[in-house]
């Protein structure tokens, strides 16, 4: 009954917030549903493409998802449930949905352009630059950790008798395997009949829905093998190719088909913790809270980085002003694509840490190994059947495995055309458009086929490390990012004369939380380094934390500072 009132509570909240904050943020801002939108008038029929609205819905929601919103409230649950609820609920709400909202709204009135133009605007072409090498440092963190999560979604073990090929009696991973690859071509299918042979939104996703049926049946039936580090390498060309593409081909098919696992698979669990309030046949296992201090390290700062995307989520931002208000229709739908995804990727991180709460002591004691993605599956089917072995127990496990892997790769196709983007936009100058306006090398440099393939491979070198060398970094640079983007729309907001206050609270405590835990990070691989932990030695992981962190800290000051100055400025502008 515990986990059943839980959810109550948050979608009660998460509702009430919307329809009041979300309404009086568009008030504020002034969103104007006759004011023709970038997808109009910049159609370029590659990335400026209007959808209609539900589409759009299905793309920004499951690009910002991804592994995250399950990933760090199954983390952070070492702290207990009170501490993870209250701040997915209250940062969805007031810090989260802001960002979000705020950076879509803002892009729109961009020309549909990114967070570093945003900050152009009002903090100059210097800021602009730093913020893009900043955020571009975030997108390898996206890019590694993704690739991560979905590599060990995938793999089969190294030492099987067949590593690679199609299999029959699959395993879980190869069952997710090989129903992605069919999603991959059912996407393709799907934009294809919708974009070219003029099949309605209706009807072509009935057919799509009918065809994840058939991948699924397939996919329970015939799996695909390969080890992780043949799919790294998989994942890593096909996201090259997936962001190079036009976005009508496989972003905007394959992020709405993939938006209904998502629904799914939340409803699913609603439904699954609605019997188990009534059987009893599960029993929700975290303690309301359990100190202060744990292994991931002291609750502040510590549970506000690992949450990450359920909360708030720099990542967000860009997935707002690099793809989503290019395709935007009408102003009018900006807040339930920018502000009601937020909320409900909250109530999404609700549901894992429900979840991971049916099986917390096998969490606790690592039983199905260090996946979050494994222990929300196994919560989720659990509150089913208590033993793995049944039918039931099998094919929602799948289901759910398949559900987490497909928004970890729609975040890094999304992740990859945004870094595509904004490694243009590092070498170009002010008065240039695209690439082809660029001179020698700068030409070169700001091709797309040139940024988009540095960058996977960064990420995908990175994305061999293990994932606990990722993910508190990727935390905290992410949540960086989200208080530098809260700076940036708020310092425009100031600029045009709109009211920009809700920002600076929200603003405040994601850079205070992050640079504190940028700051400890830092301290305790220099003390590794030097030799001062005990039976530990240093590897080149840990110095690549260290650049990162180290790069990111510096970064992130010289953009505050120059926010600070920019908001001087206004204040004495207001007086004067």
């Amino acid at each position: 009954m515990t986990a059943l009132l839980i959810v109550l509570a948050a979608i009660v909240l998460l509702v009430i917030g919307y329809v009041t904050y979300g309404s009086w943020l568009a008030k504020q801002w002034g969103i104007d549903p006759n004011k023709k939108t970038p997808a109009y008038e910049k159609e370029d029929g590659v990335d400026y493409v209007a959808a209609k609205p539900a589409v759009l819905m299905g793309h920004h929601f499951s690009s910002i998802a991804g592994a995250g919103p399950i990933n760090g409230p199954i983390q952070a649950s070492v702290f207990g449930w009170v501490p993870v609820f209250l701040w997915c609920v209250i940062g969805g709400i007031f810090f989260g949905g802001l960002q979000d909202f705020g950076s879509l709204f803002a892009s729109i009135r961009h020309d549909g352009k990114s967070v570093g133009e945003i900050i152009k605007d009002s903090m100059g072409s210097k800021a602009k630059k730093l913020f893009i090498v900043f955020a571009l440092l975030v997108l390898i963190l996206v890019i590694a950790s993704f690739v991560n999560v979905v590599a060990a979604t995938f793999a089969t073990a190294a030492d099987a008798p067949k590593t690679l090929g199609f299999v029959t009696g699959p395993t879980g991973t190869q069952t997710t395997a090989m129903i992605s690859l069919l999603f991959i071509v059912l996407a393709i299918i799907y934009g294809v009949l919708t974009n070219k042979c003029g099949v309605k939104t209706l009807p072509a996703t009935i057919i799509g829905i009918a065809g994840i049926v058939i991948a699924v049946v397939v996919g329970l039936n015939c799996g695909f093998a390969m080890t992780r580090t043949a799919w790294i390498i998989v994942i890593g060309i096909y996201i090259a190719v997936a962001s190079l593409i036009p976005v009508w081909i496989m972003l905007q098919p394959r992020d709405y088909l993939s938006s209904f696992l998502l629904y799914a698979m939340m409803i699913v669990a609603v439904v699954g913790i609605i019997v188990c309030a009534i059987t009893g046949n599960a029993k929700f296992e975290i303690p309301a809270f359990t100190g202060w201090s744990n292994g991931l390290g002291n609750l502040f700062p510590a549970l506000f980085i690992t949450v990450a995307c359920g909360a708030c989520s720099g990542f967000h931002s860009l997935i707002s002003t690099g793809t989503s208000s290019k395709q935007l229709d009408n102003e009018k739908n900006a807040k339930a694509i920018g502000y009601g995804s937020m909320l409900i990727e909250s109530a999404l991180g609700i549901i894992a840490l429900i979840a991971v709460g049916m099986i917390f002591s096998k969490y606790q004691a690592k039983e199905l190994g260090t996946s979050p993605a494994n222990y929300f599956a196994a919560g989720i089917a659990t509150m089913f059947s208590t033993s793995d072995a049944t039918s039931v127990y099998k094919t929602i496990y799948a289901l759910l495995t398949l559900a987490v892997s497909v928004f970890a790769l729609t975040s890094l196709d999304t992740g990859t055309r945004l870094s595509r983007f904004m490694f243009s936009e590092l070498f170009l100058k002010d008065e240039e458009n695209t690439w082809k306006d660029a001179k020698g090398i700068r030409k070169v440099l700001a091709h797309p086929l040139f940024g988009t393939t540095l960058m996977v491979v960064i990420g995908c070198v990175l994305g061999g490390l293990s994932l606990s060398q990722i993910w508190g970094l990727f935390g905290a640079a992410n949540q960086l990012l989200a208080g530098i983007a809260l700076m940036a729309v708020a310092a425009w907001l100031g600029e045009v004369g709109k009211n920009n206050k809700m920002f600076f609270i929200p603003m405040i405590f994601m850079l205070a939380a992050t640079l504190t835990f940028l700051a400890m990070k830092v301290v305790s691989i220099v003390k590794l380094i030097a030799g001062l932990v005990p039976d530990k030695a240093a590897a080149w992981g840990d110095w690549f934390q260290l650049v990162f962190a180290a790069a990111m800290f510096v970064l992130a000051i010289i953009l505050i500072v120059q926010g600070v100055k920019t908001f001087s400025a206004q204040a004495k502008a207001k007086k004067n």
